[in-house]
């Protein structure tokens, strides 16, 4: 009997799949460092840090260098794919793809920017562009609604933007990157700065006696969800430790720059009272998460962390300053607890809560820019001083981000609880010319729409809940009788379409369908109202939950307006 010789599968020479070329490992290690000395360059918290070497290195992500990065961390190709891809600063190429121009520009889209003449500005820098040397691309909004509209030109920001401005700054961008003189460290400290860290360190100020203190002023979390700080804190300081502090300034909300401005014109208060956050908590390290639109604060606060560390005030290493890449999710504080261990922005169930499992699987402490800088003032002046401040009823101080048809935009400081009519005519020097006040948005894109019948409402947590708003970071867009509203709420789902993370149906769908029945010829309420309550009910986050509100707002309090532009029926 035969027997049949048995067959032997020839050997694969390599793995499946596409192969690391060497050349791109070695650049990428003379970028970086040697992964093979210095193990801690693999900690997979760093890949979007690298991620951003590589793009600003050679202006996108090719796929050779992404598989070598794979290589250099000793991650799947598909979490750093995955991480690259989830983020719109990061440009990645495929292989079969042509590299980008050399130069982008962004064009902010956002509403405020939108009402400055944003579209047709976008086309007329399309029109007038070489495509061999520059890609125009829409971009969402960019933290300077009070100079629009914006072009990002890199990592220059032109403000009032004009085409004749952009092409200057097309010139001058390898030159003259964006500056900002942030204050510096002997000028805080020669008025007293650094004295309440100082305190609390050596024990004349108590954890105990500092909670009492905000709590009696009433301070709040001022990045949107009005949380009050000492029962953070106390939730924090509950769990084990070890523990983190980390800020979050990565505000992203369409209408939002007040962060911006405290950073820029107060680097060293803010960051006073991170670290005594950070004490209050006994945090391991104190994370600072930074959007990617504020390339020049980058500068400023990795300047004053460097004084403080040669001052001897923070050990090195314990303020870590981190970039985001573009994704207004990460203003959600599990979503950016994810971006800061290096994964795409997605927002977690809970619970646990981050005061419980945040980041790295520790309680974790996360405040706003604005609601830290206020601590030392507070401690300064007195809680009753800040909690006195309000009007109508309410306390303190609230930075109000105003935008759109107001003479002077820009961030005020005034009273938590003042109206709009107030605040446009006390802080902002009125309407525009020509201009009269049609509706406002009390909290940005996502908290609603009000009408001007409505403008003497107290502005603050709270208030204008009963009228289907909420005023969130407190960024007020003004709208006025020369603007359509219609065209506002697809500008504003549009907006949150584009940012959606995708991980959950109601919000990935939601947005995308009710944008697609915003842009018929007529609505269908019953359909809007049907697709509204799904969103709100069933979304993981804030997003998804939020996202209808403009469009609920124009069919609660702006029927007239909705019937003549014929998406409505008239009665």
């Amino acid at each position: 009997m035969r027997t049949e010789e048995k067959k032997v599968k020839p050997r694969r020479a390599f793995p499946r799949g596409r192969q690391l070329e060497n050349s791109a490992l070695a650049e990428l290690r003379d970028l970086i460092g040697d992964e093979r000395v210095d193990s801690t360059l693999r900690r997979r918290d760093l890949l979007i840090e690298h991620l951003h070497a590589l793009q600003d290195t050679y202006g996108y992500l090719s796929m050779p260098r992404l598989r070598a990065l794979a290589s250099f961390m000793n991650l799947p190709m598909a979490a750093i794919y995955e991480t690259a891809t989830f983020y719109a600063h990061f440009d990645v190429v495929h292989d079969e793809q042509a590299p980008p121009p050399g130069i982008t520009l962004r064009v902010c889209d956002s509403l405020s920017c939108r009402l400055a003449g944003a579209q047709a500005l976008h086309q007329a820098l399309i029109d007038g562009a070489d495509p061999e040397r520059v890609r125009v691309r829409r971009a969402p909004c960019m933290g300077r609604c009070d100079t629009a509209p914006v072009v990002a030109v890199g990592h220059r920001h032109v403000c009032h933007a004009s085409v004749e401005d952009v092409d200057v700054a097309i010139e001058q961008q390898q030159v003259q990157p964006e500056e900002i003189k942030g204050q510096r460290l002997a000028d805080y400290r020669s008025g007293g700065g650094y004295g309440l860290l100082t305190d609390c360190r050596e024990g004349r100020v108590s954890v105990e006696s500092l909670i009492q203190e905000l709590e009696h002023a009433g301070l709040r979390g001022l990045g949107g969800a009005g949380f009050p700080t000492f029962r953070k804190w106390q939730a924090v300081r509950a769990e084990p430790g070890p523990r983190y502090a980390v800020i979050n300034a990565d505000e992203g909300e369409p209408g939002t720059f007040k962060d911006r401005y405290y950073l820029q014109r107060h680097p060293h208060a803010f960051l006073e009272g991170a670290l005594v956050s950070a004490w209050a908590v006994e945090a391991q390290a104190l994370y600072i998460y930074l959007r990617d639109e504020y390339p020049g604060l980058h500068r400023v606060l990795n300047n004053a962390i460097a004084e403080l560390e040669a001052a001897g005030i923070v050990e090195p290493g314990f303020v870590i300053l981190r970039r985001g890449a573009g994704a207004y999710i990460c203003g959600e504080e599990s979503a950016l607890i994810e971006s800061l261990e290096g994964k795409p922005g997605k927002p977690r169930h809970r619970p646990p809560f981050v005061a419980q499992k945040g980041l790295f699987g520790r309680p974790t402490l996360v405040n706003n820019v604005e609601t830290v800088y206020w601590i030392p003032r507070i401690h300064a002046q007195g809680a009753e001083w800040f909690a006195s401040q309000g009007r109508h009823g309410r306390r303190g101080l609230r930075s109000f981000s105003v935008s759109g048809r107001v003479v002077r935009p820009g961030v005020h400081v005034a009273p938590a609880g003042i109206t709009l009519n107030e605040l446009i005519e006390e802080y902002c020097g009125g309407m525009a010319d020509g201009h009269r006040l049609l509706a406002y948005l009390p909290g940005g894109a996502s908290g609603g729409i009000l009408p001007a019948s409505k403008a003497d409402i107290p502005l603050d947590f709270d208030t204008l809940q009963e009228h289907g708003c909420f005023i969130g970071s407190a960024a007020v867009i003004v709208l006025s009788d020369q603007d359509d509203l219609a065209a506002a709420a697809s500008n504003l789902l549009s907006f949150f379409a584009d940012e959606s993370c995708g991980q959950c149906t109601p919000c990935r769908v939601g947005t995308e369908k009710m944008l697609t029945l915003l842009e018929r010829d007529t609505w269908d309420e019953e359909t809007l109202r049907q697709l509204a309550g799904v969103m709100s009910d069933a979304s993981i986050c804030g997003l998804g939950q939020a996202a209808p509100n403009p469009v609920l707002s124009l069919l609660r309090d702006f029927r007239s307006e909705l019937a003549s532009y014929n998406l409505i029926a008239k009665g």
